[in-house]
This record gives structure tokens, sequence and C-alpha cells, in this order.
């Protein structure tokens, strides 16, 4: 994947590098955090590879999954100048988005005190991997990465195959853990009952997701069931989402629009 990156930047040779600098010219250089907050900074190991791809050597100054601020140089590299210049842009995109997404990730963490943290699908083509890989390292959980993974049934399946809980015992013949999105108390009721390992209570309001929970307590449900909260969950409200005490909540905001770290690269001769 990351030679496929490459290649999209690169095309057939970076021409500016090959066309102003001498060939065998020895340059090094060092990754450092321009942004002006602290954050969590990933993908490092990602980028190291990048540019030992480009035949450059690279040392990592701080672990992924660390908290840095602005200054801090998490990276140096040695190598062909034209090779450092060549893995430039993509070691950094990459660095950059990741981190975005695990100090986006750390900041709901922070916030959610015990409940699980979970990311969606909701990634770019292409990037899923990274990405998911960054939410763990910002300490929340991949959810599933595939359709193959688990059985998630969603609102679009039960539309086309039946109610929640019919869906669901059709479901129990693969074998795999169930979990079934449900849209008020009387499926979330039914889903559990019918088997179902875990429950999405999607865009609930915190209220409606306390007054859920509660019933699947009194009912005796709630211990043999995960809950999971979806949708309409931000960082205003995600503490009354807490509040309601379910075992997870998961954000598509994570993944499909997270906001990139700052970060440069400051190349010298070597």
């Amino acid at each position: 994947m990351l030679e496929t990156f490459l290649q999209e930047d690169v095309g057939s040779g970076d021409v500016t590098s090959e066309s102003i600098i001498p060939a065998g010219t020895r340059a090094a250089a060092e990754i450092v955090c321009k942004s002006a907050t602290p954050a969590v900074v990933s993908g490092l190991e990602e980028a190291a590879l990048v540019f030992d791809l480009c035949g450059c050597s690279a040392k990592l100054l701080v672990g992924d999954g660390s908290t840095i601020r602005k200054g801090k140089v998490v990276m140096k590299i040695s190598g062909s100048g034209r090779g450092i210049l060549k893995a430039e842009r993509t070691a950094l995109n990459l660095i950059m988005r990741m981190s975005g997404i695990s100090t986006e990730t750390r900041h709901f963490v922070s916030m959610a005190k015990g409940v699980k943290i979970l990311a969606t699908r909701k990634t770019a083509p292409g990037l899923r991997y990274f990405d998911k890989k960054a939410v763990v390292l910002g300490g929340g959980g991949a959810h599933r990465m595939r359709l193959d993974d688990m059985i998630l049934i969603k609102d679009n399946h039960i539309a086309l195959a039946g109610p929640a809980a019919k869906c669901v015992k059709a479901a129990r013949k693969n074998g795999l853990r169930i979990e079934c999105e449900v849209k008020d108390r009387k499926e979330a009721i039914e889903a559990p009952s019918a088997g179902a390992d875990i429950v999405m209570l999607d865009n609930f309001t915190p209220a409606q997701a306390k007054s859920t929970i509660r019933s699947l307590e009194k009912l005796g449900l709630r211990q043999n069931v995960k809950i999971e909260i979806s949708g309409g969950v931000n960082h205003k409200n995600i503490r009354n989402y807490v509040s309601a005490r379910p075992d997870f909540i998961s954000l598509g905001s994570l993944t499909h629009s997270p906001k990139a770290v700052d970060f440069s690269l400051e190349i010298t001769r070597d």
C-alpha cells in the first residue's frame, strides 16, 4: 500500500529534484511538529517505511501514540537528498492524517471515562488500515475492519428482511457475533431477546438512551448484551451519553473528517 501511495505521488519521477540536485547529494532532515496545541503523533512507523522505500534511513525519536507539543522533533532522516524529497510528501501526509485521528480520538477517550470509543467504517477508501490504526493509537477501538468481521444488522437490512428480532434469529445460524442496530426501545428489547450480542442505539438522545438501558436492566437483559451508542455524539454532548452507561460509543467523525496535525520536514546538506 505504501508503494502505491508513493507511485501516486511520484509518477514517472521527481522531475524537479532530478533536474537541479546532483545525483549522490547526501542530506539530513528532521520532521517537526508545528501544532499550536498538544497532539498525539501517529504514522511514524509508516513514514519510516516510506523513507526506507526511497533508500533513506529514518530514526524515530518518539513512539507512535505519544503526546507531543509544538517544536518537537519526532524523526531524523539521512540519505540521498533526492530520496528524502521523493518520500517527503507521502510520509508527511500519513503522519498528519493519522496524528489528527489519534489526537481527536484521545480527546473523546478523555471525556468518555471508561466507555470504549470506537471507530466506524467511514474511512477514506484505501486508508482504512491506517485510519483504524490511528484510532487504536489514540486509545479507541477499531470495531469492524470489513463486512466479514461480524454480523451487524442495520436499518436497511431490517427494511429488506423484516423486523429486528427476525433478522437476529436468521443471522444466528452463521455462528458469528451479532450486533443489531435499533431505532427505539421496543427493538432494543427484542434484539437481545432474539440472541443479539450487541445492541446499537442509533441516533437516540441521551435521555432516550438512559431510559432504554434502564428498561433492559429491569428486564434482566442488560447483563447478557453489550450496548453501543452511535449517531449524534459530539464534544458537547458526549458526557451526557456516557452517563447512560453504555459499553461503547462509536463516532464516524473520527475518520471521515479528521483535522490534520501540522508537521513539516526541514532538510539540510549532510
